[in-house]
């Protein structure tokens, strides 16, 4: 069985009866909207980003979920979906997960417009049903994320992040949605006085997305990596971690020399291999992975004092799979 089967097993019922509540939560009375979402579902991802909602529900309530739960879950991945379909219209992006994506097929005004119904039927269906709590959680997510993006852009031009600011990057840009999963499949089922355990799934996801975002960076060095190409981060100027670690570790005449590649020679594949080379050789790979393992642990730490359970026995095989994918 594969490790995501083995993952979700704890949780397939609930899952399944998503995937149906999911399904529904996307429809309209708009033909070609029903024509695009009914794409969008039936091209889905791994769908992590629920799967940590009700399995962290169930390993703090004692295995019990409630409608809350599910439109959490929901919430979470209209929103996730409805940043994707943005972020390939602002990336340019014709493919994603090996399918066109919406803009490809539908041109960039729809997929903008897409994008906004999703988010706006997100928002709705936590109002409709007065989860204010919960769409609190996911409308921080949201800004964060949107600042996230905006502060790597900005850092981007000039070359200069810091190890402080990269993580401040991650942070909003990739680990605070996780968060905000972790903290809404506790804050469903938790009564108010719980917001101690909220905070902590908060944080766990946290730690997850940093260690995540990590990994995905480490591809950019690696052959083996299926889902991006070698050095993409490098061509699109990204200054990820192996890099950033490297850059304060050189000389100043090989800082000259790596700035110099990243802007202006990053189209020139011989240029781009000696940089990925360069990074390997003065440990910025190790250094990265020393990091993501400690964002490993600090997560591992969070959920140790919680009864053994299957719903338990998942999320640290989650964790583990985070670091050691190959994807």
């Amino acid at each position: 069985m594969k490790i995501t089967e083995q993952i979700k097993e704890p949780i397939r019922f609930e899952m399944e009866l998503f995937e149906k509540k999911f399904h529904l939560s996307m429809s309209s009375r708009v033909a070609l909207l029903n024509r695009i979402t009914y794409y969008i579902v039936n091209r889905k991802g791994k769908q992590m980003r629920p799967m940590f909602v009700f399995l962290v529900a169930k390993m703090v309530n004692n295995g019990q979920v409630n409608e809350r739960t599910y439109r959490g879950a929901s919430v979470i991945e209209l929103i996730h979906t409805a940043t994707l379909v943005h972020d390939d219209v602002v990336d340019d992006s014709n493919k994603r997960r090996g399918f066109f994506s919406i803009n490809a097929l539908w041109k960039n005004k729809i997929a903008v417009l897409v994008g906004d119904f999703l988010l706006s039927k997100g928002l709705l269906l936590s109002i409709d049903n007065g989860d204010f709590d919960l769409l609190r959680i996911i409308s921080v997510a949201v800004r964060e994320m949107s600042e996230g993006e905006l502060l790597q852009i900005e850092k981007a031009r000039r070359l200069d992040i810091t190890e402080d600011v990269y993580y401040e990057i991650i942070r909003q840009k990739t680990a605070t949605l996780i968060a905000a999963c972790c903290a809404l499949g506790a804050k469903a089922v938790l009564e108010e006085s719980d917001n101690s355990k909220v905070e902590d799934m908060r944080r766990f996801g946290e730690y997850i997305g940093m260690a995540f975002q990590i990994k995905d960076d480490l591809f950019d060095y690696t052959d083996d990596a299926i889902g991006k190409p070698t050095g993409i981060d490098i061509k699109e100027q990204k200054m990820t971690l192996p890099l950033i670690y490297v850059l304060n570790n050189s000389t100043e005449k090989e800082k000259s020399w790596l700035i110099n590649s990243v802007k202006n020679h990053n189209k020139d594949k011989k240029r781009v291999k000696e940089v990925i080379n360069f990074v390997k050789e003065k440990n910025g790979l190790q250094y990265a992975e020393q990091v993501m393992k400690e964002y490993q642990q600090k997560a591992l730490d969070i959920i140790k004092n919680y009864p053994e359970s299957e719903y338990k026995k998942a999320l640290i095989l989650m964790v583990n799979y985070v670091i050691d994918r190959k994807i």
